[in-house]
């Protein structure tokens, strides 16, 4: 299943670059938000082959990754995540994609908060002396 929602990313992600090729308006707009998402998008994909077994859709506690980019972000695939999608908005100028950003962006930041309560509760200070050494 990991492996599926990994290939639908970048899929979705190609057909977002297509469309902005495709469709956008050449502006400063377009470049950045193709740059934007060409540099978010591959390290979106990084950050989920590098929690492994860890990622999942429910914030669970199975391991503590600290290998990758998750020594200096907790939650890159939230940040690279956004990051893509804020990008395709300004690479596409379609004002809906700008409202599901901004709820993919709150929902991201609550599933953040969540996940950080259960590795609280399962490393305790372990995840804690981690938490002081990283950021978001």
């Amino acid at each position: 299943m990991r492996e599926i929602l990994r290939w639908m990313d970048v899929v979705a992600w190609a057909a977002v670059v297509g469309l902005a090729l495709r469709f956008g308006a050449h502006t400063g707009i377009w470049y950045a938000g193709l740059l934007l998402a060409a540099l978010c998008q591959p390290l979106w994909l990084m950050a989920r082959l590098q929690l492994g077994d860890s990622f999942t859709a429910k914030p669970e506690a199975r391991t503590l990754v600290t290998r990758g980019l998750y020594p200096r972000i907790r939650h890159p695939i939230c940040v690279f995540g956004c990051g893509a999608y804020f990008g395709a908005f300004l690479a596409l100028q379609i004002w809906p994609i700008l409202a599901a950003w901004l709820a993919l962006t709150s929902i991201e930041l609550l599933r953040a908060r969540r996940e950080e309560r259960v590795l609280v509760a399962a490393f305790g200070k372990e995840y804690e002396n981690y938490r002081k050494g990283t950021w978001f």
